[in-house]
């Protein structure tokens, strides 16, 4: 088996994971190369090239001794290491990727390469309808699956992450110029019901970029942040997020369609995680606070004005 020396980390993936999660991350950024390596000797894998991606893991291509292509993913946080490959694994078959190996001493596991390379393959025109049956698929899954007690809930995240900081914010960034939007949205964070009805193993992490498509056009839910909870968490979280100021209107019907889940019951899911997310770039000097203030005026107003 031939191996290759990777070398360090990009500067910019350097960047990234700082950002993320911080100085004390670099010090596991220095030993990626070595946990590939550990890896690929392992699993008696050839190793390719960084793919640089992402903002909480790196990634590597590699590929089997019979040239099936794989992506080594390494994970700074075993915790996250583990979710993924639980939830992964229960969603088996579905429309997501394959975890081939796993190694919980390394957090390095080899995935399916998703349309033969980095990124998939081409978007299909029929993109919001295949992606909007994908996530409806991965929530049955995961309500006909024994759900793994070691998944974090919903309920939890809610409650100890988000309405807290919400409150931190409000409290320290200038909001002013949409506080009509900001205090309309604030009722809806506060008062979110979950409906045990509907709870499932949510993906919880829908943006565009994590969703890929093979070769058939068929797409590929991937790098989830994995939670127990209601199925209108992760519809909200694609109609807000999945393509940032384009096409809201229409996720939002395209989600209440499939899922079943009536639009006056999406929308304050919906104004709650755009009102976090406002509040986030905000604080963070992020450019796309203007376009997720205009998502959440939109959402706010009694009726749709205009598409966004």
């Amino acid at each position: 088996m031939v191996k290759r020396t990777l070398g360090e980390v990009s500067e910019e993936c350097r960047r990234r994971l700082v950002t993320h999660y911080g100085p004390g991350v670099s010090g596991w950024l220095d030993a990626v190369p070595t946990l590939m390596e550990r890896a690929a000797e392992r699993w008696k894998l050839t190793l390719g090239a960084y793919h640089d991606a992402g903002h909480a893991s790196v990634v590597v291509t590699a590929g089997t001794f019979d040239g099936r292509p794989l992506l080594l993913k390494a994970w700074a946080d075993p915790t996250r290491f583990r979710n993924e490959v639980t939830a992964v694994r229960l969603w088996a078959g579905g429309p997501t990727t394959g975890v081939v190996e796993a190694a919980d001493d390394l957090a390095v596991a080899a995935l399916e390469m998703i349309g033969g390379r980095p990124g998939g393959d081409e978007r299909p025109p029929r993109e919001l309808q295949t992606v909007a049956a994908a996530l409806q698929g991965l929530h049955t899954i995961g309500r006909r699956q024994r759900r793994p007690r070691e998944l974090p809930s919903l309920t939890s995240y809610l409650h100890q992450e988000v309405r807290p900081r919400v409150r931190r914010r409000l409290e320290s960034v200038d909001a002013s110029q949409w506080q009509e939007h900001v205090d309309a949205a604030l009722p809806a964070l506060v008062t979110l019901e979950e409906d045990g009805g509907r709870a499932t193993v949510l993906h919880a992490d829908l943006y565009r970029e994590n969703v890929l498509f093979d070769w058939l056009g068929h797409p590929r839910l991937i790098d989830p942040l994995p939670m127990v909870g209601d199925a209108a968490f992760d519809w909200a979280f694609w109609t807000v997020y999945y393509e940032l100021g384009h096409g809201t209107d229409a996720r939002l019907a395209a989600a209440s369609r499939i899922s079943r889940i009536p639009v006056p019951v999406l929308a304050p899911w919906c104004r709650a995680l755009a009102l976090d997310g406002l509040l986030f770039y905000l604080d963070t000097g992020d450019a796309r606070a203007p376009r997720m203030a205009d998502v959440l005026a939109w959402l706010s107003a009694p009726t749709p004005r205009n598409r966004s």
